[in-house]
């Protein structure tokens, strides 16, 4: 997991750096900035008007392009990537579709029930056209929906007892705008009574309705009254205007962010007197000031704050999060950290899609899963004072250079769809390579194995846990307090040859206990060195004798050694556990010269129990290859605590004999540890 957040740090830092190039190329290719402010005077009567039905001004009655460019204005500063984003916007914005309500609850669903929204439904009555006609509704839902006002359409004929009751006995339009300025209010439907079914004229009806929600201000007594008042609002934005309403954008914004952001647009248009506002550091207008506990903010200064909804919308997010907000933001994080794992999983394609699903499942459940919690804890009533400290905490941090860099960046990518998704299959490409390079050495089989051999091992794994659910869960050394298992009994009760024998992993082996076997009195083997050089020049024919028919004995080993399940050096194996001078064929040169030298063998020594696991029985001779433990010999116990050659049991195991040879206990299966007795006090070895 730290893996991939790892990873996913590395691509947001990769976007981060791309931006930056994609910026200094734009700059040298043009010669401008994002930021860098247009001269409306330099731009085309329709530039200017893509700009105003963004910020949502109306221009109806302004034929010249001298008065168009005066309220461009008079809304505020326009900067390139502002006329960027409108351009692209109004490509966009040929794709929208309406809703079609199917009845009653449908409405009441999307509509009466939706308290931070405005809808604008055109209701068509029972054997009556529409009110607005095809072409101009198309118009109409193209305009407002750059402003986040949703459009549907109610056909009576679906549910005509609703129309009945609700009054709407001919065709019209309805607007749902919150009714109250706190959140969760109750939400008030009006009703379209213009002459004129023009576009321009439907669009000013629903701007006056959106813009009597925001509290506007005239003279300078009532701003200083309004600025010094402290109230539930901890966040105000003002707009200081000369305008005669405030923009669409600006209203729609009040209705989004209800009981958030207080919005409070001044209208300094009949002013004589503005010695207040240069007292409250208000110089210029169009100007929008952030006030907020820790000081006052300038909208526009910084790095992608445009005059727009959308880029206005994110900067009010970052400073006043809601729960939604954040819950929907680490869902996007942690998607984004688990389709890592398609390119961080090596080998076949159907393995990267199972462990992706896999994965993203796991995430979603977890982050779902923490999230509970997590809204129960903010529920609690003494948790104010925490609230707003995250609230301050955020409002410090969003308003950095960095932080305004970072929503641009956000927008930027999030209206190039194609570019984030080529971005990011990039970098997975990227991580899948070294992933590739570093694992190809340790694991071939695994990188290079194909589709079909994957699906056999997975049925195989499936299998196995289907017939022993509990075979791979098995740890040793054990703890368990079981006297019996029942399904032993239940298998011994089986007809074993009537099935296939169950495929069970062969991976618990690798963590039975192993040991060499050691005996009392036996020396190191630095002092068998030493005498076996001093007895050499006494018995050198003897010793050429000797060393002749271990010749032989080890080229015979070499034909019947069995490597252990490590792939390391080979062990004692079970054909040659059995010596001609008591000791294992494979043991050093040193050590074999030991058993010919003043030392003798091993009959005549005890073995060496102490070095034993206590769970294991005291046994000296292997019932697999029935010959005697030898001094250095790897031995192996089982859960059952009979004791083997460690080749000899291994051989037995992973020929599908998964039993002990003595007992039949499963090997794979936990028991009781074998306790030994305590010896008397006069049984104790001298």
């Amino acid at each position: 997991m730290w893996l991939k957040l790892l990873f996913l740090l590395l691509y947001f830092l990769a976007l981060f750096a791309l931006a930056r190039v994609l910026e200094a190329a734009a700059w040298c290719e043009t010669g401008f900035f994002a930021t860098q402010l247009v001269d409306p005077v330099a731009l085309s009567f329709r530039r200017l008007r893509t700009i105003l039905e963004g910020r949502g001004l109306g221009y109806a009655g302004l034929p010249e392009k001298k008065d168009v460019r005066e309220l461009v204005q008079k809304s505020g500063d326009l900067m390139e990537g502002e006329l960027y984003s409108a351009l692209k916007e109004e490509e966009a914005s040929e794709s929208v579709s309406s809703t079609n309500f199917s009845g009653e609850m449908h409405f009441y669903e999307l509509v009466e029930d939706t308290k931070d929204g405005i809808w604008l439904v055109q209701v068509i009555a029972n054997d009556r056209s529409p009110l607005v006609g095809k072409v101009h509704w198309e118009k109409m839902v193209k305009k407002v929906s750059r402003f986040g006002i949703r459009t549907g359409t109610f056909n009576c004929s679906s549910d005509p007892r609703y129309c009945k009751r609700r009054g709407w006995l001919k065709s019209t339009l309805i607007m749902s705008v919150p009714q109250t300025s706190t959140s969760k209010g109750k939400v008030m439907l009006k009703e379209y009574s213009g002459r004129k079914i023009e576009v321009e004229h439907i669009f000013k009806w629903i701007t006056a309705h959106a813009a009597s929600r925001i509290k506007t201000i005239y003279n300078s007594e009532h701003l200083k009254e309004e600025w010094n008042r402290s109230d539930q609002y901890r966040v105000k934005i003002y707009l200081f205007a000369n305008l005669d309403q405030p923009p669409a954008f600006f209203s729609a914004l009040s209705v989004k962010f209800t009981g958030r952001v207080e919005f409070i647009f001044v209208n300094v248009e009949n002013w004589d007197n503005k010695s207040y506002m240069a007292e409250i550091g208000i110089y210029k207008t169009p100007s929008y000031i952030l006030r907020t506990p820790e000081g006052i903010y300038r909208y526009g200064n910084n790095t992608g704050e445009f005059i727009s909804l959308r880029a206005m919308d994110s900067f009010l997010r970052s400073l006043q999060p809601e729960v939604n907000d954040l819950f929907v933001l680490s869902l996007v994080l942690v998607n984004l950290m688990a389709w890592m794992d398609l390119f961080i999983t090596q080998g076949a394609t159907i393995k990267r899609f199972v462990v992706l699903i896999s994965t993203l499942g796991t995430y979603n459940s977890l982050l779902i899963i923490s999230w509970l919690p997590v809204l129960g804890f903010l529920q609690l009533p003494y948790l104010d004072s925490f609230y707003e400290y995250s609230l301050k905490l955020f409002r410090y941090s969003n308003t950095t250079t960095l932080a305004s860099w970072v929503r641009a960046d956000w927008m930027f990518y999030s209206s190039h769809p194609a570019l984030f998704l080529s971005t990011y299959l990039g970098h997975g490409l990227l991580i899948d390579y070294f992933e590739k390079k570093r694992r190809r050495n340790n694991n071939n089989d695994e990188v290079n194995a194909n589709n079909l051999e994957w699906l056999s091992s997975l049925w195989d794994w499936y299998t196995s846990y289907l017939f022993h659910p509990i075979a791979s869960f098995q740890h040793f050394p054990f703890d368990s307090d079981w006297d019996e298992d029942p399904d032993l009994f239940l298998e011994r009760l089986a007809f074993p040859d009537l099935w296939l024998h169950p495929l069970i992993p062969t991976d618990y082996i690798k963590n039975l206990p192993m040991w060499r076997f050691k005996c009392l009195g036996v020396p190191s083997d630095e002092e068998a060195l030493e005498a076996f050089q001093d007895s050499e020049s006494d018995s050198d024919s003897e010793n050429k004798e000797v060393f002749s028919s271990e010749k032989e004995t080890s080229e015979d080993e070499e034909l019947n050694t069995f490597p252990g399940p490590s792939g390391g050096a080979p062990r004692c194996a079970a054909e040659t556990c059995s010596c001609a001078n008591k000791y294992c064929q494979n043991e050093p040169y040193e050590r074999q010269a030991r058993s010919y030298g003043s030392y003798g063998t091993t009959d005549d020594l005890e073995p060496d129990w102490s070095a034993w696991p206590s769970e294991m029985l005291h046994c000296t001779e292997c019932v697999v290859c029935l010959e005697n433990f030898e001094a250095g010999c790897l031995l192996m116990g089982l859960p059952c605590g009979h004791v083997f050659h460690q080749n000899c049991i291994v051989m037995w195991l992973a020929g599908g004999r998964h039993c002990c040879p003595v007992c039949r206990w499963a090997s794979y299966k936990k028991k009781q540890p074998y306790t030994h007795p305590q010896p008397l006090s006069d049984d104790a070895p001298s």
